[in-house]
């Protein structure tokens, strides 16, 4: 019984002194961020809806182990069972309960990755192609090809000896020369590739995440939310070299308008102005 008490008094203890920690946590800051498309408000759901199931599984396995320890402890005059009686309903029961809960957590599960795959309706196709180290963009059917590499500030500061401070650079190494303009509200599908090893394409308030390999085309699609327009940054998420952590994604989400009045300038060679409005930072910053 003494154990009992000690156990007890720890427990309280311990959350007396979470208490001061889990208050001033923000429960986005321990979350998965929400992101501002389509197919991330889709996954999101998902992770909350398995999260809360593990939730319930948790403390209804937990709880019955603490009650049965508590229950049949041996101060109790409980007495072992030495007869280990084999108990084929038991076996039975506990698999076949299993494997209902994971049947019923794949059913939001498929619907949510054959969403992921879906790209009918395609507004917009990109063909994205990863170099060591940077990227190239060209708006199919458009006439619109373009490099995207580490903005010549942030290049010059991360060189050794440079004497730059990089605390001075705003987004250092997270922005570049030319950056990827889309359309808010608009399903834009691209089709990844790379010309040299493999690289990831990953905007992480996108939601999405895919490998660019070289002589293999993989597609992703994502569609910004109306009124999300903004600065949206991201990263390779491959190890693909050396000058891996130099290798940021920009794209700038603009209105349908902005665009069309980019698009155009961009095919007469003219250098438009977009605006460049940064949106709420993410939970995680």
């Amino acid at each position: 019984m003494t154990y009992v008490y000690r156990s007890i008094a720890l427990l309280l203890a311990l959350t007396v002194v979470a208490s001061p920690l889990t208050a001033h946590a923000e429960w986005g800051d321990l979350n998965m961020p929400v992101g501002v498309t389509e197919l991330s408000k889709e996954i999101h759901s998902l992770h909350m809806t398995i999260f809360w199931w593990c939730v319930a599984i948790g403390v209804f396995v937990f709880g019955w182990m603490i009650w049965s320890l508590v229950a049949f402890r041996k101060s109790q005059g409980a007495e072992p069972d030495v007869t280990m009686t084999h108990s084929t309903k038991a076996e039975i029961i506990w698999t076949v309960i299993p494997v209902v809960i994971l049947v019923i957590m794949a059913i939001p599960a498929a619907r949510t990755l054959i969403a992921i795959e879906d790209t009918r309706d395609t507004e917009l196709s990109i063909k994205v192609t990863g170099y060591q180290w940077k990227w190239h963009y060209d708006y199919l059917g458009k006439d619109v090809k373009f490099f995207s590499k580490l903005d010549r500030t942030s290049d010059e500061t991360r060189q050794l000896n440079s004497g730059l401070d990089p605390h001075a650079v705003p987004d250092y190494l997270l922005n570049v020369d030319n950056p990827l303009v889309v359309p808010e509200d608009t399903k834009v599908r691209v089709l990844l590739t790379a010309q040299d090893v493999i690289h990831a394409w990953w905007v992480p308030q996108f939601g999405m995440k895919k490998d660019a390999i070289p002589g293999t085309v993989n597609e992703i699609w994502f569609k910004v939310d109306a009124g999300k327009t903004g600065v949206y940054r991201g990263q390779c998420a491959e190890l693909c070299g050396r000058d891996h952590g130099f290798m940021p994604i920009v794209v700038k989400v603009v209105s349908k308008q902005e665009f069309a009045t980019w698009l155009a300038a961009q095919q007469t060679g003219a250098t438009p102005t977009v605006a460049s409005r940064e949106p709420a930072p993410s939970p995680r910053g």
